[in-house]
């Protein structure tokens, strides 16, 4: 991999300076595992269109930028929130014009323009949050008729053609897995469901796939209803909790004896949750603990199907730092506890020993591979099994 350029840094950086479309910040971490200015690196922080502060997406990548920047004694880390799509290129390139070193940028909507921005600086580090799924040419540049490969990168070695880019995605189907195995034993009617934004996004139906192979995993009989909000990924599927709201509403009418209900739809999904606290049934929160970001929803979130986003993307920033960054897009796993349940909180209590032991069996089966919770991909189909 080409070295980053390391640079000196002033101990802040002029607001306006990098101000594009809306706000850049510093935040210095709280406590530090290394030394301060043990590491040159300036680090930007590139939001998905949204606040800092979503609570979900690019809140725990911040944390987890915050934290890798502690972890390796870095300068405070700014970052630079997109309002809109448009902004998402503005704003990496405030970054690049102000010689950044690594660059983190969130969201399955950025993955175009930070490949773009990594092939045309390649001393630069990239970092893609939620970006493993990114279609490149034998060049590097965005492959706009992609030949069909698994991961999109198959025309040319991501790896050697952009050596100074990692998309980070991960393998959803097992915490979802989890999370299925969690609805169907807590669940009395036997009949739950899944609400998502859209099958468009893999990420939306791996989560789901898992859902529905860990349900019947533990009663092959188990009633799974599936929903997708949109067809395409757009606002009314993850940025809209009045749609998701109606959508889980419209559900539960068709269906009364539905009592547990998973939602993978961002914050169209948060009104799904909504609606389970209102008909008195059980949710599951997606990708952050739920329990914790979202807490007007707490007395009905059992447990939340999560992605580590903080871990994952300070251990990025720390790889970053030892030249060790990978490249190419890349799954996280369960076999590094990249992806997983959160606490159960509040409803502990509903962990019994039978629903432990079926967690640690299956979590021991995903992670040697005796279990497989079925990956759903853009060029081949999962079948759920029956047993």
């Amino acid at each position: 991999m080409r070295k980053p350029r390391i640079t000196a840094l002033a101990t802040a950086v002029a607001a306006g300076s990098l101000l594009v479309s809306g706000a850049v910040s510093a935040q210095s971490p709280a406590a530090s595992m290394a030394a301060p200015g043990s590491s040159p690196l300036k680090i930007g922080f590139v939001t998905d269109v949204g606040s800092l502060n979503d609570r979900n997406f690019n809140q725990f990548s911040w944390e987890g930028t915050l934290d890798g920047a502690t972890k390796i004694g870095a300068p405070a880390p700014q970052n630079a929130v997109s309002a809109t799509s448009a902004d998402i290129a503005k704003n990496i390139q405030a970054f690049v014009d102000q010689k950044y070193d690594v660059i983190v940028t969130v969201g399955f909507a950025a993955g175009a323009d930070t490949a773009i921005a990594a092939k045309a600086n390649p001393d630069i580090l990239f970092i893609g949050v939620d970006q493993n799924f990114v279609c490149l040419d034998a060049n590097g540049d965005i492959d706009k008729t992609p030949d069909g490969a698994p991961d999109c990168e198959g025309a040319g070695d991501a790896a050697t053609t952009l050596p100074n880019r990692v998309g980070i995605g991960w393998h959803e189907e097992q915490p979802g897995y989890l999370a299925g195995i969690v609805a169907a034993s807590i669940s009395k009617s036997k009949h739950i469901a899944a609400i998502g934004g859209t099958a468009s996004v893999p990420a939306v139906p791996n989560y789901i796939i898992g859902y529905e192979n860990g349900a019947k995993s533990v009663d092959p009989n188990t009633k799974v209803e599936v929903v997708y909000v949109s067809a395409a990924p757009d606002a009314k599927a993850f940025n809209d909790p009045a749609e998701g709201n109606l959508q889980a509403t419209q559900l539960l009418s068709l269906y009364p004896d539905i009592d547990v209900m998973f939602q993978v739809a961002g914050k169209t999904g948060n009104g799904v949750l909504g609606a389970a606290c209102d008909a008195g049934i059980s949710g599951i929160g997606v990708d952050v603990d739920q329990f914790v970001s979202t807490p007007e929803y707490d007395k009905c979130i059992v447990v939340s199907a999560e992605k580590k986003l903080k871990k994952n993307v300070s251990d990025m920033i720390v790889a970053a730092a030892a030249g060790k960054l990978p490249a190419g897009g890349i799954k996280l796993d369960i076999t590094t506890d990249d992806v997983g349940l959160s606490s159960f909180h509040d409803f502990q209590s509903l962990v019994t020993p039978e629903l432990q032991a079926a967690l640690d069996t299956a979590t021991a089966g995903l992670k040697d591979g005796s279990i497989a919770a079925c990956e759903l991909t853009p060029f081949a189909s999962c079948v759920v099994p029956t047993k």
